[in-house]
């Protein structure tokens, strides 16, 4: 028997762990296949689902009947979960691959590491002319690795208002870079 959302709702917040395994019940192959078709990865897929209902175990209140189904606030979350695994694992391998690389080449000689000191001051330098708010999002997401929702999470701010911020930030360091000859 399904029960309505709502009545969920009320059994998770009441922490009654019975209302979970049925909502795992009726959802968890949905939720599994959705990760599973977004990462490629079973092992991936299995975990987001463990994390997606962990999630709901520990935030049952953030679910907002009036503004959509169970099932598709499940999907949601898995579909964000999956997509930042994809991005970490991506991220990964661009790492490892670009070590092989270095490690591949020879020591770079005094007009490459004269050029990479200028790079860096001209980049350094425009990330530091950002407005604080940009220039902390930019500095959690791309000098620490950090995705949209953990920038978010770090600030304390929506998830849409750390884009914006990142996106205006990359927008100014294009126009100040970009006169200062940078492509």
């Amino acid at each position: 028997m399904v029960l309505p959302a709502r009545q969920f709702l009320d059994r998770l917040i009441a922490g009654d762990e019975t209302a979970l395994a049925e909502l795992y019940d009726v959802h968890g192959a949905t939720v599994l296949r959705l990760a599973l078709r977004v990462t490629g990865d079973w092992a991936a897929a299995q975990d987001i689902t463990q994390e997606v209902f962990v999630y709901v175990w520990e935030h049952p209140s953030r679910f907002d009947p009036d503004r959509g189904d169970l099932r598709s606030w499940l999907g949601v979350i898995a579909h964000r979960r999956a997509v930042d695994w994809v991005r970490r694992e991506t991220a990964h391998r661009r790492r490892h691959e670009r070590t092989a690389v270095d490690e591949q080449d020879a020591t770079p000689g005094p007009a490459d590491l004269a050029t990479s000191s200028v790079l860096h001051d001209l980049v350094r330098q425009a990330v530091d002319a950002l407005p604080a708010d940009q220039r902390t999002a930019i500095r959690l997401a791309y000098f620490e690795g950090h995705t949209y929702r953990r920038v978010a999470d770090a600030l304390g701010i929506p998830e849409g208002t750390a884009k914006s911020r990142l996106r205006l930030a990359l927008a100014a360091l294009g126009r100040r870079l970009g006169a200062e000859g940078m492509p």
